[in-house]
């Protein structure tokens, strides 16, 4: 029979130790439905997969993340076999937090094969939001499956969307561009230049499948000396932005959020403000309100109650607020004109004007309870984008079918003119 003696006691509680800080710090057991995440296999198992996969990017001490973590387990066993679910010990791994622009814990983030950059998860902490998020990723699979868009981007799928700039296309590439041009400026040995290289691409494809008016570029500063030297780079990566003639220093973060946060704040004047449309067809409707954020609804008084001039002074009303919210769409109808889709969306009761902010893909909407004027409106949306108000779900999940009308003509209404035959 073996002693155990003192040595056997210490052996036995420096492998007890090793084992706590082998798993004692993780959120998720080895036998969990969350799959553990780390550099060396998250570019195999997440990136390269043609399923869906939602990843939590956590920190073993965040109160948060432990909250969270039995929400998200159950979340993970309902999915199994369905979605992926995985998490990154973002405070082990800080190159993959710093990759896809990790700011704080937890962040849930939605990879969808074919996109070029991730979904930010912002729905509430629970196993149900989780799932519901990963349905309607899949269901716009299986939508764009149906309508044969699978695989298709604006952004030419495997484009390079970084433009690459030498000395000898500076000139004609980025200072006679017609749009603001983002340029970094690289050396290849620089480490940090490397860790920037990803996100750069992300940045360049997500803003190019939006059709941004901006340009990203990458000049090899080790190379074409001549750019590099007239415009004093000193160290690496240097980011300038060329716009109007001007030249401004970046000085922001490194991640995709911060790039394209500031960017997006560069060229928010250079963006048209959305075309206000009436609603005559299907057709308009689902163009609108198809990729908006909020579909934004209008139902004007008739024609013969409000002339020409009036309902021109509720659609400058909507003018306004398209410049002021360029990210949703516009749309107005007049009163009785698509009484289903009244019907649906609650209008009645309030009189017209009458508006709703409609989440087509939550399938929920908001009614404007305040004033319709650019005040009124701008309050009511404002709050909404924090958050504020509340929302009722459309009947059925579904929007009823538009019916086919004319579009106004601009003019004044006409009364129908009734013959004495027409009486008798």
């Amino acid at each position: 029979m073996t002693s155990f003696n003192c040595y056997n006691f210490f052996t036995f509680s420096i492998l007890f130790l090793s084992c706590l800080v082998s798993f004692g710090f993780s959120l998720y057991s080895p036998s969990s439905s969350v799959v553990d995440l780390t550099p060396s296999t998250f570019d195999e198992k997440v990136l390269d997969s043609k399923t869906v996969w939602i990843v939590e990017f956590y920190a073993p001490w965040c109160g948060h993340c432990k909250s969270f973590a039995v929400e998200y387990q159950k979340a993970a066993d309902a999915l199994k076999g369905i979605v992926k679910v995985g998490a990154v010990d973002a405070d082990a791994h800080g190159s993959l937090g710093s990759k896809f622009g990790i700011r704080g814990f937890p962040t849930v983030k939605i990879f969808v094969p074919g996109k070029s950059s991730p979904i930010d998860y912002q729905g509430p902490r629970t196993a149900k939001g989780v799932v519901d998020a990963a349905f309607r990723e899949l269901r716009k699979i299986v939508d764009d499956r149906v309508d044969g868009r699978e695989g298709k981007s604006k952004s030419s799928g495997g484009k390079n969307n970084v433009i690459e700039v030498t000395d000898s296309n500076f000139k004609e590439t980025v200072l006679q561009s017609k749009e603001p041009f983002l340029l970094e400026f690289f050396a290849p040995w620089c480490g940090h230049c490397k860790n920037l290289e990803p996100i750069w691409k992300q940045v360049a494809d997500e803003l190019a499948e939006d059709e941004a008016p901006v340009k990203i570029g990458a000049l090899d500063a080790t190379v074409h000396t001549i750019s590099a030297n007239e415009y004093g780079i000193k160290g690496f990566p240097t980011i300038k932005l060329f716009i109007d003639g001007q030249v401004e220093d970046y000085e922001g973060g490194r991640s995709r959020t911060d790039i394209l946060d500031y960017i997006k704040s560069k060229i928010a004047d250079r963006v048209p403000p959305p075309e206000i449309k009436q609603i005559t067809s299907e057709k308009t409707l689902t163009d609108s309100c198809g990729k908006a954020q909020l579909c934004v609804i209008s139902f004007l008084p008739h024609i013969l109650d409000c002339d020409s001039k009036c309902r021109n002074d509720y659609l400058e009303v909507l003018k306004q607020i398209s410049e002021k919210h360029k990210k949703y769409g516009y749309l107005w109808a007049e009163s009785v004109a698509q009484p289903k889709l009244e019907e649906s969306l609650g209008v009645g009761g309030f009189g017209y004007p009458a508006m709703v902010a409609l989440n087509i893909r939550k399938m929920k909407y908001s009614t404007l309870r305040g004033s319709f004027s650019v005040e009124g409106v701008h309050e009511f949306l404002r709050d909404l984008s924090y958050g504020k108000g509340s929302s009722v779900p459309v009947p059925g999940a579904k929007l009823p079918t538009i019916d086919t009308t004319d579009p106004w003509d601009g003019k004044d209404g006409e009364l129908p003119t009734i013959s004495p035959s027409d009486e008798l």
